[in-house]
């Protein structure tokens, strides 16, 4: 301003460089507005690699250039993102270097809860569009995990809400990422968890999780607003390892609930999610194990009374032999009236002839011999032998049935194979199928078959057979003589002939 009345006193426009009318235009701002709160619109928001945030606040008539140093954008609850509504308070300033005003912006909120569940349902549609929520994708759980990765804070009550549900129900092997679960670091820590824990190859020396719970206690929006961030909601559903989400609250629901491929309303029931009740598997393995039992035992009392009354059907085996039995009996009754009448003849003729000389020593012998052999066939015609017998002439019957059943199906599957053969072959190599593919068979007048071309020409007459009827033709200008048509008679298939 001084400069400003320096040259108004003189009386004549004075002189100024750039640079110093820049630095008055500069403190003229500075002075004038101080700290400013203004609501608006983020437009365009850069975020070179110097950490700082480059943003642009409007409104539907004007655009205010923004700044947010790095050492401020740490400390920012909710990260700048275009096309959220906002206050921002800083400092009105300019930058010379661009002849432009600017605000250096040491506060940023959302202009209300409204601001950002509107933000919030535009990333949902967009993410929805893509389809990385439709019900397809999620994958079901492990029954019961071998390793069980937890991605949240170390220090909060969370942590130990899993760890002590999962002693209750089911102790597991747990891997604990950290992360922050709030902030400005917050989205990025927990999708580099999920992708971390995803790239630990199976069987190496850190065991890879065979499920995932993302947790955290609950919050506003605010808190839980890194759960809502779009490279969170890509690592899940990029994800090889199902994941349980347990956000907040059972009220509270972020994009990372929608995207899982389950929703837990606390940690502590996603931990009920992960595992199953040792006490309760215990208990239904023992009533498994009570039916097998009942199952078993009702088997073989079935099994038995089957048995029992297939035995009944049975011929007893006392009856096999019965009437072997009587039949020995009867020999047996006959057979001392024979020995007695054989003894007499043989003694008679004896006495007859010149072996009387031998006398009655002799003949005792030849009586004692005799009383030998029948007593052994005596003994081979008892009820034990002639049952063990017959059962091995059965055995004998079953085994040579059964091979000459197998033989004969061969023998059947080998004779129909030769039969699919000759049948091919016939319909190949058959006049039928030769005269089909466009040959001929010609005749002379007599019937007879020519095969060649000088008998053709010296014929009288030709008959050209084709693979749907016969007909006359004359060589060279001859006259063929009519001739009666043969009438072929088709054979009759004899009897027990295959077709």
């Amino acid at each position: 301003m001084e400069l400003f009345e320096e040259a108004a006193e003189g009386g004549n426009t004075p002189e100024f460089s750039v640079s110093e009318l820049s630095g008055a235009v500069k403190r003229v701002i500075e002075g004038e507005f101080g700290h400013v709160r203004v609501r608006g619109e983020l437009g365009r928001v850069s975020r070179p690699r110097s950490g700082h945030v480059y943003l642009d606040l409007k409104d539907d008539r004007a655009v205010l250039n923004g700044v947010i140093w790095k050492g401020v954008v740490r400390g920012l609850e909710v990260q700048p993102e275009e096309g959220m509504e906002v206050i921002a308070t800083g400092r009105l300033t300019t930058f010379p270097g661009n002849s432009r005003y600017q605000i250096v912006i040491e506060h940023l909120a959302p202009a209300g809860v409204g601001a950002l569940m509107a933000m919030l349902e535009k990333r949902k549609k967009a993410l929805e569009a893509e389809g990385l929520f439709r019900p397809d994708r999620k994958r079901p759980l492990p029954f019961l995990p071998e390793v069980i990765g937890v991605v949240t804070s170390p220090s909060g009550a969370v942590i130990r809400d899993i760890l002590h549900r999962l002693a209750d129900r089911f102790p597991r092997r747990v891997l604990l990422w950290p992360v922050p679960v709030q902030g400005e670091k917050c989205a990025a820590s927990v999708a580099a968890a999920i992708q971390g824990f995803n790239a630990l190859p199976k069987g190496g020396a850190m065991p890879r999780p065979d499920v995932l719970i993302v947790a955290r206690g609950g919050g506003s929006v605010e808190d839980l607003w890194g759960f809502n961030d779009e490279a969170v909601v890509r690592a899940v559903a990029a994800s090889d390892i199902p994941v349980i989400s347990a956000v907040g609250h059972e009220t509270d629901t972020t994009l990372i609930d929608l995207v899982a491929d389950q929703r837990a309303p606390t940690p502590t029931a996603a931990a009920e999610m992960a595992v199953p009740v040792r006490l309760e598997l215990l208990t239904t393995l023992s009533s498994l194990e009570e039916r097998r039992r009942g199952a078993m035992a009702r088997g073989l009392m079935l099994r038995g009374q089957r048995l029992r009354d297939v035995a009944r059907a049975l011929p007893r085996p006392e009856a096999l032999v019965a009437e072997r039995a009587q039949r020995l009996d009867g020999l047996s009754l006959r057979l001392p009236r024979a020995l007695v009448a054989l003894v007499r003849d043989r003694d008679l003729q004896l006495s007859r002839g010149p072996a009387g000389r031998f006398g009655p020593q002799l003949l005792a012998q030849g009586v004692e011999r005799q009383r030998q052999r029948l007593m052994r066939a005596e003994a081979g015609l008892r009820p034990q032998v002639m049952a063990s017998l017959l059962e091995r002439l059965s055995e004998r019957l079953g085994t040579r049935a059964e091979r000459l059943g197998r033989a004969g199906e061969q023998y059947v599957k080998a004779q129909r194979g030769r039969y699919d053969v000759l049948a091919r072959t016939l319909a190949t190599l058959g006049p039928q199928s030769v005269l089909a593919r466009g040959f001929a068979i010609v005749r002379d007048g007599d019937g007879a078959v020519l095969t060649g071309a000088g008998p053709a020409e010296g014929a009288a007459a030709l008959e050209i057979e084709f693979a749907d009827g016969r007909i006359r033709a004359v060589p060279d200008g001859g006259d063929p003589a009519p001739r009666k048509r043969a009438t072929r008679k088709k054979k009759e298939p004899e009897q027990g002939t295959l077709f």
